[in-house]
């Protein structure tokens, strides 16, 4: 299904409305310029830092979203959703906070950290011994059986705007940024992010960035559909698993996405490393791989202004420590 001009424009005018409700409740990220990672890559680097939103995440803002547009009746039954940690996280404070019960389906594969993380937030966390596809699918068929709201993590409009607030705060921090890299698993924030600067700032480069072991939705775009195959284990845990057949996120990429990077397990190793070296930053596989494709994609952006969104620091200290050894 095309995803058209009238369709961004009414997402647009639906993150415009998120920014501005939402943000009492929400973390403004700072967009901090680093010195030793511009110069390093010779670009103009900015760190747009949603590893401090609250939950971790930037995945706190879809949830907020979603959870406040929710009907009293959808508030009474709870919602069910599925996610590897960060989603689910978000949807269990929002769901905390707005007094919405709420379970999570997780792969027995996820993060412990997470999963803890989830719990103590209220969520009742059912783990099950699949990929992540799986699980989202298994999730949405229970919450259909149960008469309950499926919350996708990342197939849904009002999830995705509550992401474009990303978007927002990003040119209201640097109006100039000629590219923006977003780690992209099944799509909703950079096609978040992705309407709301295209609005605002036509020229932008928007950048997916994946591990080489988990591109399932690049792999889709270069294939001109939805395709599943079988990915590798990788740091990137928040990134990983397939896309949900029909997501609206994969026509919105199309359009959305001006190039994308592939980069190694060493290659995301080592940006973890160098936010901890030079930044003093804790942060997530998937956020080393945004930074891992910025740093890649370098010599084409010379001297040009530069976003890395760090979208996450759930991660385990040992593997944390174990990666950047």
């Amino acid at each position: 299904m095309p995803f058209d001009d009238a369709s961004f424009a009414r997402l647009f005018a639906d993150i415009q409305q998120a920014h501005t409700v939402l943000r009492p409740h929400l973390a403004v990220t700072p967009l901090t310029y680093s010195p030793a990672l511009s110069a390093l890559s010779g670009c103009e680097l900015y760190l747009k830092c949603e590893h401090l939103q609250h939950t971790g995440s930037f995945k706190f803002r879809g949830a907020s979203n979603k959870v406040r547009l929710l009907n009293a009746q959808q508030r009474r039954d709870g919602v069910i959703t599925a996610s590897s940690g960060n989603h689910g996280q978000g949807v269990a404070l929002a769901g905390r906070q707005a007094g919405v019960p709420v379970t999570v389906y997780v792969s027995s594969s996820a993060s412990t950290l997470k999963i803890d993380a989830m719990r103590s937030l209220g969520a009742n966390v059912i783990t099950l011994d699949t990929d992540s596809l799986n699980v989202e699918l298994e999730a949405s068929r229970q919450a259909k059986a149960q008469g309950k709201l499926f919350i996708s993590p990342y197939n849904d409009l009002q999830v995705i705007a509550g992401q474009g607030t990303i978007g927002m705060e990003l040119f209201e921090q640097q109006p100039e940024l000629d590219a923006v890299f977003v780690a992209t698993g099944g799509g909703g924030m950079i096609s978040g992010i992705g309407t709301a600067l295209k609005q605002q700032r036509p020229g932008i480069d928007m950048v997916g960035c994946w591990p080489a072991n988990a591109p399932t939705l690049q792999r889709s775009l270069a294939a001109g559909e939805i395709i599943e195959m079988q990915e590798d284990d990788t740091l990137s845990d928040g990134t990983a698993g397939g896309v949900e057949p029909g997501s609206i996120t994969f026509p919105m990429c199309q359009r959305l996405v001006a190039a994308t990077v592939l980069v190694s397990e060493d290659e995301i190793r080592a940006a973890m490393k160098l936010v901890a070296r030079h930044e003093r930053w804790i942060i997530e596989g998937a956020a080393g791989v945004a930074l891992a494709s910025a740093l890649k994609s370098a010599p084409a952006y010379q001297g040009k202004r530069v976003a890395v969104v760090l979208c996450g620091r759930n991660i385990l200290l040992d593997k944390f420590l174990g990666a950047i050894q």
